[in-house]
């Protein structure tokens, strides 16, 4: 097996990521490799605000694993920042090889060395396996999320 790369994502990527974010129940409800456009769009904006990081996890000149870093300034905590990843997914090939483990590291890593004070996910209730993952890697179910669809 060759290194694993962890770097920006870039517009070539985008089949390969929006394909990971289809690869569940939950994402083939929600997602649609057969349409780009909008992703591509959305890639622009993230490219243009400082405090985006999609990334992807690269071996052998395949994509097999994303996720998505934020960057959150705030006032609370004493105006402390915080880092929230979301869209964490690993290509079902990689699943179970740590990659997962690899990624949540270079996120808490790359939060630590923007100075944040604590790193933030959700993860839906229907993916306790997730869950448990997290669990292991110190995260703690500490609040109860709430989401409105607009």
């Amino acid at each position: 097996m060759g290194e694993l790369e962890i770097r920006a994502a870039t517009a070539d990527d985008l089949p390969a990521i929006v394909a990971m974010l289809a690869d569940d129940p939950l994402g083939a409800q929600r997602e649609s490799p057969d349409d780009l456009a909008p992703y591509g769009a959305a890639l622009k904006r993230l490219e243009a605000d400082p405090n985006q990081h999609l990334v992807v996890a690269v071996r052998d000149g395949r994509v097999i694993g994303t996720l998505q870093l934020t960057i959150i300034p705030g006032l609370s905590h004493r105006g402390a920042t915080r880092a929230l990843i979301e869209a964490v997914r690993i290509h079902a090939d990689e699943r179970g090889s740590g990659l997962g483990t690899e990624l949540i590291r270079w996120a808490i890593d790359t939060a630590r060395r923007l100075d944040c004070v604590m790193v933030q996910l959700t993860s839906d209730k229907k993916r306790p396996d997730a869950h448990r993952f997290y669990e292991r890697l110190g995260f703690t179910a500490s609040h109860e999320g709430f989401k409105l669809r607009l």
